[in-house]
């Protein structure tokens, strides 16, 4: 079963002194599943690791996903319904973190990785009651 990430999780890998580095890497060397990247996250993760990082983290980034390391999941039209309905619904929630739910609703996902507790916690997906949060 493929692993949904968000933003925060992969900047996090990438960044040693980021406060959730050793959780994130600690959870992902023990459960060796394929990270699944919405197509979504990709710039935010990009911007933040070429402004944080450097052009290098950037450049490994894309590397990683040229790869085969992070497989990217790409939004359907009702994935993009479901987007708007649910950043109508959420008004804290924008369309990267939407997008997000969208895909794990579809998959029928019941995990999600990610450092975003506040917003994926107020989400009550169509398909279970709530969302796990890992690390």
């Amino acid at each position: 079963m493929p692993l949904l990430v968000d933003t925060g999780v992969l900047f996090a890998l990438a960044d040693r002194k980021d406060a959730w580095h050793t959780r994130v890497r600690g959870y992902l060397e023990s459960h060796p599943d394929t990270l699944l990247a919405p197509v979504t996250i990709l710039p935010e993760v990009a911007y933040l690791l070429r402004h944080r990082l450097g052009a290098e983290a950037e450049g490994a980034f894309v590397a990683s996903i040229a790869g085969g390391e992070i497989a990217v999941e790409h939004l359907t039209r009702h994935d993009w319904h479901r987007t708007a309905a649910l950043m109508d619904q959420y008004g804290k929630l924008g369309l990267v973190d939407a997008s997000v739910v969208a895909i794990a609703e579809r998959l029928k996902l019941h995990v999600i990785a990610t450092t975003d507790r506040r917003d994926f916690s107020i989400v009550q997906p169509s398909h279970i009651e709530r969302f796990t949060l890992i690390p």
